[in-house]
């Protein structure tokens, strides 16, 4: 270990502190739409796309992110990502108008990016002893910021306004800013190649989402069928580009030789979207349509996200003993079933009713997450992992995308108990496609023999 790794634990420290600003930003916002849909006069359909952009924007921008750390050296980009982050978290509050907060809620998401992958590079070249015990350090900064992020936001614009979510990042930030200059090491960097950087394959999948998500927010109103021929034009001509790419922004060769991962990330999809429907859905019913302050929606939240975390160890440890289809086939069985309870709530539904159903998908989280990531890494080559995290993120994204345009769809008219079994019995479906690719995964669910 180098000289300036004889306190390792500042060294994660320093990267934790970086790498939580994505989870925590992409989660926040959830407490902030209905105040922010009153600041700008938007539809919810509009202020739907302040989720889009942050995660379209991730999903575009931490593959490239990963190239140019390799480029230009992780502590590098690392900084630089900081320093995107505190621009776009100072300009925010000071928006004019909508777009103006969509493009910083978009540098926001590329400079967050910016983190993980060059944090991850930092971790795996400079700690070789009790690697894996590092990155489950990291994984718990990224977890509990993403769970705790609606109770946090909840809290800071009771006290202030949506503006406070974007101020919170600056103490993260500075504290991170401050132990890099001094903590991390200087690595060597490569050689630039701009040729690595698969610029047309980015921009014909930011055509084909953007298309895609228009043509889904028209459909309860003027379908906009040129959206879905922008979809369909710019996916088939992103999907003839790639393949034919050394170095691809999404290795379609890859998705189309391993079917078992293609479905893993088909239902890890699936997963997010359905999760992210009830995450981003739920402050906004409890809200408007119930009258809770943002305080007592972020608190209630907790049930949906903290039990999450409280299961994640117990999925773990049946992974170790089991494998990962158990924990799988469990995550999915309490996805479907929180959903349907969902469709007993009602009016006059007790608080209490409620938060029983959010522990239970809060639970199903908990065990879909690390038990997806366990399968995704048994069924891909070690010299794979790298490409096949990468997809795995994307497959988050696009789910976690689909969902905030379900919602926008379903949303952006009314607001009620109807339409929110609206989503939940659109989100049952999706359940059932989980549940069957779960227990369609290749593998036997018993105890693990050494």
């Amino acid at each position: 270990m180098t000289e300036k790794l004889r306190k390792p634990w500042l060294f994660i420290l320093t990267i934790g502190l970086g790498t939580l600003l994505n989870p925590l930003n992409s989660s926040m916002i959830s407490v902030a739409l209905t105040r922010m849909q009153h600041e700008f006069s938007l539809t919810f359909a509009d202020a739907s796309w302040l989720i889009s952009i942050f995660y379209l924007a991730s999903a575009a921008g931490q593959p490239v992110m990963g190239k140019l750390s390799d480029m230009f050296g992780p502590k590098k980009l690392f900084i630089a990502g900081l320093i995107l982050v505190a621009a776009a978290s100072l300009l925010a509050p000071f928006s004019p108008n909508f777009l103006s907060l969509l493009g910083c809620r978009a540098l926001q998401a590329i400079g967050s990016s910016t983190l993980f992958p060059s944090g991850m590079s930092m971790v795996r070249t400079h700690i070789t002893k009790g690697q894996g015990k590092a990155l489950a350090v990291l994984s718990v900064f990224a977890s509990t910021s993403a769970a705790f992020g609606p109770s946090i936001g909840g809290f800071l614009i009771a006290s202030w306004d949506w503006h406070s979510i974007f101020l919170i990042n600056f103490p993260f930030i500075i504290l991170s800013f401050v132990l890099a200059l001094f903590i991390l090491p200087n690595t060597g960097q490569g050689k630039f190649e701009i040729k690595r950087i698969d610029f047309i394959g980015i921009g014909l999948f930011i055509t084909a989402i953007v298309g895609l998500i228009l043509f889904l927010l028209s459909l309860d109103q003027n379908i906009r069928w040129w959206a879905l021929l922008m979809f369909l034009a710019a996916g088939i001509v992103f999907y003839l580009y790639e393949i034919k790419q050394a170095e691809p922004f999404i290795d379609m060769k890859g998705l189309t030789k391993n079917h078992t991962v293609s479905l893993i990330y088909v239902q890890f999809m699936s997963i997010n979207l359905i999760y992210y429907c009830f995450f981003f859905g739920f402050p906004t019913f409890l809200q408007q349509v119930r009258n809770y302050s943002e305080q007592h929606t972020g608190l209630i939240m907790l049930a949906l996200a903290g039990f999450g975390v409280i299961v994640s160890p117990l999925a773990g440890r049946i992974i170790d003993k089991y494998g990962s289809k158990l924990p799988m086939v469990i995550g999915a069985a309490l996805l479907l079933v929180g959903t349907g309870l969902l469709l007993t709530y009602h009016e006059t539904s007790p608080l209490l009713w409620l938060l029983t159903i959010m522990a239970v998908l809060g639970m199903s989280n908990g065990f879909n997450n690390i038990s997806m990531q366990t399968a995704l890494y048994e069924h891909v080559k070690p010299e794979e992992t790298g490409s096949a995290s990468g997809l795995f993120q994307t497959s988050r994204y696009l789910g976690s995308i689909l969902s905030s345009s379900l919602l926008g769809l379903t949303f952006n008219r009314h607001l009620d108990d109807q339409h929110l079994h609206l989503v939940a019995i659109i989100c049952f479906v999706f359940c059932v496609i989980v549940l069957a690719l779960a227990l369609k995964l290749p593998g036997k669910m018993k105890v693990k023999s050494y």
